[in-house]
């Protein structure tokens, strides 16, 4: 009989976040969901009125303000439920609840952004001077017309905003597919004991020494989504299109220009990293040919990728001994900032192993007054630990920003999400470097760090480059069917990992997994936030006290400044390609320590 995932009720207590700190209970969230809809219909009472007085704009602006505030944390609260079982039809019915509430309340207040974009400059400059509140609110208000030629009448910004719930349907839909609906076959591990797949036991069984698992595992998980894959295909066209009906109605030239802009950054940046990536494939392809190597295979196949190069060097890490190790590795930062990472570790922030119905991955998300939430699936490799030290990174910086920034400013744009978690990523590698002096070890971490770059940089610019081709393709008239999208990303597969792959034909499935694909262009900044990162860290472990202000001043940012600009203050400038260069010349670098290491 196949060894089954826990059911959520079995967790221990210990392992599980604190909601509570949330909501005590169901009652005080019916509550603030009830306040929200109370706000949302004030402020709608306001319409036509903004631009009467500094005291009506001021008012509006305080009044959608607290609204939000309490609207996030509701929204927080019922996701996390979900997220936590998705078999739960309380939960389920409380999320879309949530869900129906944010969109009435975005539908309500929909006039805001056209009306404040109608009063001219001459009269806002007065608003300011007469109103001294008003002033907390310039920076927010410019932001607003920032996007001016893209906001709509009031009537339809109030149409587009009610359709929102229904256009996510197709991720919602993917989403409950994915996580609550797929029952994955069983496959024998090198234990001889059966186990079923699942998301999180997946990346364990890939990593496993022996290939007959790997193979199975990849061939028999992969089935699942080639049975199904003109549903996905269909879900899938159905994001894209609704990408491209609002970039559309916002006039925008296409997705990508709609996706970028709306985080301040410009399309320029997108393309450069793609464009840089490409030029330095030849590393990736060395990467794989050292790999096929020192795995002394004759043929390397896409279910090879992920196991260690080096046999019989991973060990298994206790969630315990990987906090304890992350905690030393992030000293670099400082007393305070280990400060809050402890009260992390020993107050619930984080929901640690997976159970039946739990969402699959990892992410860290919260609500403005409240701490930050991590979900894990934690599996005790030295994956698991990477991935707890880069949950904690997203969480610490959204401490920061909290904590430095009124609710308006505190919400950093995605554009910097992925820099504060790659960071510590690569803070804990050189930390596992330096303190250890087995060279088979070293060897083995120095895998992991290539890893890291491949899966991070190439992998996530490939996910970047589909996505740009696939919305491409829809925009162009073409419908994407199960087909086409094979055929686009086993091309992409076979470009990216050169010639020593054998690009497997269930490969080409591999768009059909990935949720992220339903996250409108977001992939691509895992691969620039890495970048980012390894200058920062380096600066922080070379410079000391001086990189970490900075670093720390970057941190507690928030959205108070353009992104982009943000990352000037943490010294790196991505609206060049130097950025991604200098990664690609460390990750260049790592591969030359490895071939050496593995050759002597």
């Amino acid at each position: 009989m196949a060894r089954e995932l826990p059911k959520r009720e079995e967790a221990r207590r210990e392992d599980t976040w604190k909601l509570e700190d949330m909501y005590p209970s169901a009652k005080e969230w019916e509550e603030d969901l009830k306040r929200v809809m109370e706000l949302a219909e004030e402020i709608a009472g306001m319409e036509g009125h903004l631009g009467d007085s500094a005291g009506n704009l001021r008012k509006a602006l305080e009044k959608i303000a607290g609204m939000g505030e309490k609207l996030d944390l509701a929204y927080n609260y019922a996701e996390r439920l979900f997220d936590q079982d998705q078999n739960n039809s309380e939960h389920q019915a409380m999320s879309a609840k949530a869900a129906n509430i944010y969109a009435q309340a975005a539908s309500l207040t929909a006039y805001m952004d056209p009306e404040i974009i109608g009063i001219d400059d001459g009269k806002l400059d007065r608003f300011y001077r007469e109103d001294p509140g008003l002033e907390l609110y310039r920076g927010q208000i410019r932001e607003i017309c920032r996007l001016k030629e893209h906001c709509l009448s009031a009537e339809m910004e109030k149409l587009l905003a009610q359709a929102t719930e229904m256009s996510n349907t197709a991720s919602d839909t993917f989403s409950v597919i994915n996580n609550a609906d797929f029952l994955f076959p069983e496959v024998e591990d090198e234990k001889g004991e059966t186990v079923r797949i699942t998301h999180g036991r997946y990346g364990t069984l890939m990593e496993s020494a022996d290939r007959r698992v790997r193979r199975e595992s990849f061939e028999k998980l992969y089935s699942v989504y080639q049975q199904y894959a003109n549903t996905l295909a269909s879900l899938y066209n159905g994001q894209v299109k609704m990408q491209i009906f609002y970039a559309r109605a916002r006039k925008y030239r296409n997705t990508l220009e709609a996706a970028v802009t709306a985080n301040d950054v410009s399309p320029a940046v997108y393309h450069n990293l793609v464009e840089t990536v490409d030029r330095n494939l030849d590393k990736l392809h060395r990467y794989v040919s050292l790999r096929k190597r020192c795995l002394g295979l004759d043929e390397l196949h896409m279910y090879d990728i992920y196991t260690p190069m080096i046999p019989d060097a991973a060990k298994e890490i206790p969630y315990g001994e990987a906090k304890e190790t992350v905690l030393k590795a992030l000293a670099p930062l400082g007393e305070d900032y280990l400060a809050k990472l402890k009260e992390g570790f020993e107050n619930r922030w984080i929901d640690v192993y997976e159970n039946q119905g739990k969402r699959s991955g990892a992410y860290s998300a919260g609500a403005y007054g409240v701490h930050p939430y991590v979900l894990l699936n934690y599996t005790g490799t030295l994956d698991s630990m990477f991935t707890l030290a880069h949950e904690m990174g997203h969480a610490l910086h959204s401490c920061y920003s909290n904590e430095n920034q009124p609710y308006i400013y505190a919400d950093y744009k995605i554009f910097v999400a992925e820099v504060a978690s790659t960071t510590n990523e690569i803070l804990l590698m050189e930390y596992l470097l330096e303190n250890t002096t087995d060279k088979r070890e070293r060897a083995y971490l120095l895998n992991h760090y290539l890893d890291s770059f491949k899966g991070t940089v190439f992998r996530q610019t490939q996910f970047a480059e589909f996505e740009m081709r696939s919305n491409a393709l829809c925009e162009s008239g073409e419908s994407l069917n199960a087909a086409n999208l094979n055929q686009m990303y086993l091309e992409l597969n076979r470009k990216y990992y050169g010639p020593d792959m054998v690009s497997d034909e269930q490969i080409a499935y591999e768009w059909a997994r990935i949720p992220h694909f339903y996250y409108n262009f977001y992939v691509y900044q895992y691969a620039t936030a890495f970048s980012a990162s390894v200058a920062i860290a380096k600066s922080i472990l070379s410079e000391g006290a001086p990189a970490v202000e900075r670093y720390k001043k970057f941190l507690s940012g928030g959205c108070s400044m353009a992104p982009v600009e943000l990352l000037k203050i943490a010294g790196v400038n991505l609206e060049t390609p130097e950025p991604i260069e200098r990664a690609m010349q460390a990750f260049g670098e790592i591969l030359d320590e490895m071939e050496a290491l593995v050759e002597s």
